[in-house]
């Protein structure tokens, strides 16, 4: 059974490391653009949705043990 705990702790983990994942992928492809390196944009356009990517798979875990 998935208790609060669980939920808590999802939450917790899944925005640490989506924003660790999304910041570096961010930080990275913003140095790029301004350093002239127009491959920047392939770091920069998909960090949110790669931000988002650990916490969906974390979630998806946790409804698995419930079904």
């Amino acid at each position: 059974m998935i208790n609060r705990g669980d939920i808590l702790w999802l939450g917790i983990a899944s925005g640490v490391s989506g924003s660790l994942i999304g910041g570096m992928m961010l930080g990275i492809g913003m140095d790029l653009i301004v350093n002239g390196q127009p491959f920047g944009w392939l770091l920069l356009l998909p960090a949110a949705p790669a931000s988002a990517l650990p916490g969906w798979l974390m979630a998806r875990r946790l409804a698995a043990r419930l079904g």
